[in-house]
């Protein structure tokens, strides 16, 4: 039966990746051993449509038709704004291969089918896969366990598929949870945020495993505070692990943006502390604080390499200079040794899973407390008004003072400003109106000046402290004078950087705040 808009169904699953050759040990995890349901397989091709241009990716949606055995499955899947793990599905048994748009109507593709769209739908990539579905039913739950292997061919890629999709059909988010957890402690399992059809259009657009940036953050206008977190926590989430792969690849744009998704998601646990007040809330921040300390040094000796050390490297009249700029490729290389094991262990596999876990049903979803309650009900527009004026007015405040501050208490005022910035961004999609989005430019314009200024300002403290610490091995005195050379001419960039924090600072200052 076809569904209407109004009785629109929802798919929540959660979907690991995971080794081939790790799947014999999912009959020795206790779980397996207490099904009594016999697994069903199947083998199942299934074929992805869209236009050359995208249109429908563009959308949020996708279009699909699935041959099992000789039954056509025609399925359309929108995102939703409850966040990565629900969407959308409208599926109907059609015909033959080719998508029948009739059965359409009532779903989210419909408005877009023009007689254009429907001339230029095409099949643009197609999966091919050996399917097995384990029931993992008891009286309080329903779940359908499935493992997915086989290829997806672009035409000119062709990836290897090795899933587990769990879908909830009864149940709550917890119990899941609760089931992937034991998946993940059992196997060399990985959280995976990207769809087949995702990954079907990198191959098409030549970008698997490329460095990925945040995406914008799209807030529905009615939602509540607590709605508005869980969807901003859950896009940072979404930065992080995908940048997964660059990263153990060694691409340093990965590291990058894999620190800027874990800065953005601290950054939105410090604006909505309020709604976050838990033990669970507690052990999270640990944990993140963790990667984040194990992310950080790669970082911050690769840009001390390329622009510090990198253009003094030739100039081998200096004294002991060659052999600084060696030292230095080697403690970035080892610090991005580092970041790898980090990413590639069970740590951060559990990390991640308890993450999401925690942001789609933690203790903070069902607040015991009446005024956290409260607050969580307040309307997004509302807090981040609030926020936006609270932050705003501080970073001003202590901007004025910039001249007076010393470096610790501008490393304060830089973090600040950039979780000023985070927020400006988070809540972008509430203040939509043509002034509001004209002075939004402008405010983050100025706010982006100064950051670069203040930044500027702590990466000189931060070079000049390991530059220092090389420096102090009295048992090379050439490469200590190289050290002297680099940190003399760190120093020397100071006030250049304090002109354009000093600039930014006033720039700033005259911005309008674009919420109100």
């Amino acid at each position: 039966m076809q569904e209407t808009a109004s009785t629109t169904p929802k798919e929540l699953e959660v979907k690991l990746e995971v080794d081939p050759t790790s799947l014999p040990a999912l009959n020795k995890i206790p779980l397996f051993r207490t099904l009594k349901a016999v697994p069903t397989r199947s083998a199942e091709v299934s074929v992805y449509f869209d236009t050359d241009k995208q249109k429908l990716r563009k959308k949020g949606l996708m279009l699909r038709v699935r041959r099992k055995g000789g039954r056509y499955i025609q399925t359309i899947k929108a995102a939703s704004n409850a966040g990565l793990f629900e969407r959308d599905e409208w599926e109907t048994e059609i015909a033959g291969k080719e998508p029948d748009l009739s059965q359409a109507n009532g779903t989210a593709l419909e408005p877009l089918l023009s007689h254009k769209l429907r001339r230029r739908l095409k099949p643009l990539f197609e999966t091919r896969v050996r399917r097995t579905v384990y029931p993992v039913m008891d009286e309080a739950r329903a779940i359908a366990l499935t493992v997915d292997r086989g290829t997806l061919d672009s035409g000119s890629h062709s990836l290897p598929l090795c899933e587990i999709e769990l879908e909830l059909d009864r149940g709550t988010v917890a119990e899941l949870f609760d089931v992937a957890r034991q998946l993940v402690l059992a196997l060399p399992a990985r959280l995976a945020l990207k769809s087949k059809s995702e990954r079907g259009y990198e191959a098409i657009d030549g970008k698997l495993e490329t460095p990925v940036k945040a995406a914008s953050i799209d807030l529905p206008a009615d939602a509540n505070t607590r709605v508005a977190f869980k969807i901003i926590g859950l896009g940072c989430l979404k930065q992080i692990i995908n940048n997964e792969a660059a990263l153990i690849r060694g691409d340093p744009e990965g590291v990058h943006q894999m620190r800027v998704g874990l800065r953005r998601l601290r950054a939105a646990m410090s604006l909505f502390a309020v709604l976050l007040r838990d033990p669970q809330t507690a052990a999270m921040t640990a944990e993140l604080k963790w990667l984040a300390g194990e992310l950080s040094p790669a970082r911050e000796l690769e840009v001390l390499v390329n622009r510090v050390a990198a253009p003094m490297k030739s100039r081998r009249r200096r004294w002991g200079m060659p052999s600084l700029s060696r030292e230095l490729a080697e403690k970035r290389d080892a610090a991005l040794t580092r970041a790898q094991d980090a990413v590639k262990s069970g740590r951060f596999r559990a990390l991640t899973l308890e993450t999401a876990a925690w942001l789609q049903a933690g203790l903070w979803t069902n607040p015991q407390d009446d005024l956290v309650r409260d607050r969580g009900d307040l309307p997004i527009a509302v807090f981040a008004a609030e926020q936006l004026t609270r932050r705003w007015r501080k970073v001003r405040k202590k901007g004025k003072a910039l001249a007076q501050l010393d470096a610790p208490s501008r490393h304060k005022l830089r973090i600040q400003a950039k979780k000023l910035r985070y927020a400006a961004e988070f809540f972008a999609s509430l203040f939509a109106r043509r002034r509001a989005v004209k002075r939004r430019k402008q405010f983050l314009d100025a706010l982006g000046r100064l950051q670069n200024g203040l930044g500027d300002l702590n990466d000189i403290a931060v070079h000049e402290k390991r530059i220092a610490a090389i420096g102090k091995q009295r048992s090379n005195p050439s490469r200590a004078f190289a050290a002297g050379l680099l940190t003399g001419l760190e120093d020397a960039r100071i006030g250049a950087a304090m002109t354009v924090a000093t600039e930014a600072c006033a720039d700033f200052g005259k911005v309008k705040p674009f919420w109100r």
